[in-house]
């Protein structure tokens, strides 16, 4: 499922017009993007926490020359998904 997908089943499901769910979607997004850019968790509950994982710099490998290279350190989206949301989809 593409945005504009889901921007349609929003509508859909919430009676709502394809734009205000659209500007519904962008909102919910740009407050996740903000919160973990300070670095704070985002849960959402009955569905998961959003949070920033570092990892550190490492050493890697150029794959087409074999040279050694150092990869940076990063901070990476985690997503852990809610037990609410596992129970409904093991079933």
């Amino acid at each position: 499922m593409n945005k504009s997908e889901l921007v349609s089943a929003m509508a859909a499901h919430s009676e709502l017009t394809k734009k205000d769910s659209q500007a519904a979607l962008n909102s919910i997004l740009a407050v996740i993007k903000k919160r973990l850019s300070e670095g704070d968790q985002v849960p959402i509950s009955g569905f998961g926490t959003f949070a920033l994982s570092y990892h550190p710099a490492k050493m890697g490998r150029n794959p087409q020359t074999g040279e050694e290279i150092m990869i940076e350190g990063a901070n990476k989206v985690q997503f852990k998904v809610a037990k609410a949301l596992k129970d409904t989809l093991a079933n």
